[in-house]
């Protein structure tokens, strides 16, 4: 078993090759932020060294996966190049991460996840009242107002883009006691809204398309954050919004005022608010309350 490193995770991440054309890399079996702060440098660090032969990387929660093709790039000077990005983080004084801070407008209780939670509540574990009252309970809160303002009080990592086009899981920046947990549904829904904004054990996440799920259902966002026809200005690059790295912070808002950005999107003419920040992991860990209220305090004053 590995000894802890610098950053307070195993100091040796396991390899593995998936057939001809995949590398694995399992950081840790946990998430974390530190987990997911190695993954995700890891993957700047390969995609500023533009090896030839790399098709994709993939940083996840806990892991990395790179596809690359054997017929340009040797596997022994692939696995070679990744464990040097491994250890030129991990040997790194200033464990930092050039990121984005973005405002995601939400409209929370709205009715159209309200209305499928209604229609799917026999496979809940609480068949009367809503997810938000089940969530308040399951974190020992006073009610669903408390929780909502829990949870956009504070920044949520996206630690992975995937399972449908364009969903990010979202880990929230707190110490560990204070992380919002809710299981999901007993038995997954065959419906829910898109931009249904979701939570499972600790991620949050927003449902990029329609279609099933299990996550409890909290709220709805206001904007798209999958594209495909590259319409609104911020998907003029890809037809995916959110990369992993990004840091989310919720914003509420009234029905009138979904309605206002709803006709903006439709304009083509609406613009996430975002910031250019460096996330460090050593403050966020060291002091999550004074970090957070510098790192939100950026996009406030911009």
């Amino acid at each position: 078993m590995s000894s802890p490193g610098t950053l307070g995770i195993p100091t040796a991440a396991r390899y593995t090759w998936g057939g001809d054309e995949f590398l694995f890399v399992e950081i840790d079996e946990a998430m974390s932020l530190a987990a997911n702060f190695l993954a995700n440098s890891m993957a700047q660090v390969l995609t500023e060294g533009e090896l030839p032969g790399v098709v994709d990387i993939c940083p996840a929660n806990a892991s990395i996966l790179i596809r690359f093709n054997p017929d340009l790039l040797a596997p022994d000077r692939l696995e070679a190049t990744v464990r040097e990005a491994e250890q030129k983080v991990r040997s790194s004084s200033l464990q930092t991460l050039q990121t984005r801070l973005i405002e995601v407008p939400v409209w929370y209780q709205d009715p159209y996840t309200s209305e499928t939670a209604a229609r799917f509540r026999k496979g809940h574990q609480r068949p009367e009242g809503s997810d938000l009252d089940f969530a308040a309970e399951q974190n020992q809160l006073s009610g669903a107002e408390e929780f909502i303002e829990r949870h956009h009080s504070s920044p949520w990592l996206v630690s992975m883009v995937g399972f449908v086009a364009g969903l990010p899981f979202m880990f929230q920046i707190v110490p560990p006691e204070e992380q919002l947990q809710v299981p999901k549904y007993l038995s997954p829904r065959t419906d829910t809204p898109p931009l249904t904004v979701g939570h499972g054990g600790c991620f949050a996440c927003i449902y990029s398309v329609r279609g099933a799920g299990g996550y409890q259902m909290f709220g709805i966002a206001a904007v798209p954050i999958f594209d495909p026809a590259q319409q609104l200005p911020d998907f003029q690059d890809f037809m995916v919004f959110f990369k992993p790295g990004d840091i989310v912070k919720f914003k509420p808002v009234n029905e009138a005022e979904y309605r206002s950005i709803q006709a903006q999107v439709e304009a083509g003419s609406y613009r996430y608010r975002q910031l250019p920040v460096t996330f460090d992991l050593a403050q966020a860990l060291a002091d999550p309350h004074t970090y957070n209220q510098q790192l939100l305090g950026g996009l406030d004053e911009h």
